[in-house]
């Protein structure tokens, strides 16, 4: 009798199906509204990478639309011009980044796990998260003040006999890559860790109780148990983090940036703002910010199936 009625149900057109769930699609229908216009409805000025666009003042759509098609001729200006310079401090930044801001979480959350007084846990917890919350106009004049030619920093290494005159840390351009990457793993390194503390508590208690009975120390539990356990959600945010390698930041480079660093701190995003919004070159801002997401589309697709391939875990 179940197989009938699962072949019964089956049967039925998605006409009937869509009937008899249109009070579900109902509610979701304000959700596929805001994201029509939110999230698709601004892709239209995609098209813009592919003209000549020039605002004329006779509305958004009649101007794109009646702009010179002009192919692919903005990329080709971008890579036969700024290209090289644009990636390596693109990707310099990246994985500098990356090198601190993925690892620290995983080890801040098995800490977090590890500490047993809650006053202590809860006040690193606390710490840990304040960064977060504070705008990148804040964060940035902190590291200012800090790195400047009188601030603590290089007070501390002149008290320590380390150097014998202040560095001037935004005057040198590869200072600035590490500067940025320890910016960006400080401000996110609490949040980041919220995920792996939930993951941390998922895990089935009774593995542990197995391991204190086998008489295994901490150090032994972290290694066989809680790292192995926490392998999905890292390898689910590594493949998000691979994607969004080409997302070195805006706000930091822009406020913390200066003209004599420019060749080191000018990146794929505050290079399309700088010639897309401040010169007025819309159509080749557009075209930089396309080749930013086509990238990052396809490394997404890449460490997906790679992880797939490799591991069970896979982003989808």
């Amino acid at each position: 009798m179940k197989k009938e009625k699962n072949m019964a149900a089956k049967k039925k057109s998605l006409k009937i199906r869509l009937w008899e769930q249109r009070y579900l699609f109902l509610l979701l229908l304000p959700s596929l509204i805001w994201v029509f216009f939110i999230c698709y409805a601004p892709m239209t000025g995609l098209y813009m990478a592919f003209t000549n666009y020039r605002p004329m003042g006779n509305g958004y759509f009649q101007d794109l639309f009646q702009a010179k098609f002009v192919g692919l001729d903005w990329f080709k200006y971008f890579f036969t011009n700024d290209f090289l310079k644009i990636m390596r401090n693109t990707l310099a930044t990246s994985f500098l980044t990356l090198l601190f801001s993925f690892p620290l979480p995983i080890v801040l959350a098995i800490g977090l796990n590890e500490m047993r007084g809650q006053k202590t846990k809860k006040f690193v917890q606390t710490v840990s998260y304040l960064p977060y919350f504070i705008s990148w106009v804040i964060a940035a004049n902190i590291f200012l003040t800090f790195l400047s030619s009188d601030g603590v920093i290089n007070n501390l290494l002149m008290a320590l006999h380390i150097i014998d005159e202040p560095v001037m840390f935004f005057q040198k351009g590869p200072y600035f890559w590490w500067i940025i990457a320890i910016a960006n793993a400080w401000k996110v390194l609490g949040y980041n860790a919220i995920i792996y503390l939930a993951a941390i508590s998922g895990i089935s208690q009774d593995m542990y109780e197995a391991a204190d009975v086998d008489g295994a120390n901490r150090w032994q539990k972290i290694v066989r148990i809680t790292f192995p356990s926490l392998k999905p959600t890292i390898i689910v945010l590594l493949i998000l983090a691979i994607g969004g390698i080409l997302n070195t930041g805006f706000e930091q480079q822009l406020l913390m940036a200066n003209d004599s660093i420019l060749n080191y701190a000018d990146v794929l995003d505050t290079y399309a703002y700088r010639y897309g919004l401040k010169n007025g070159m819309y159509s080749f801002g557009t075209a930089v910010g396309l080749f930013k997401s086509v990238i990052s589309f396809i490394l997404v697709m890449g460490a997906n199936q790679i992880s797939k391939k490799y591991n069970e875990s896979a982003l989808f």
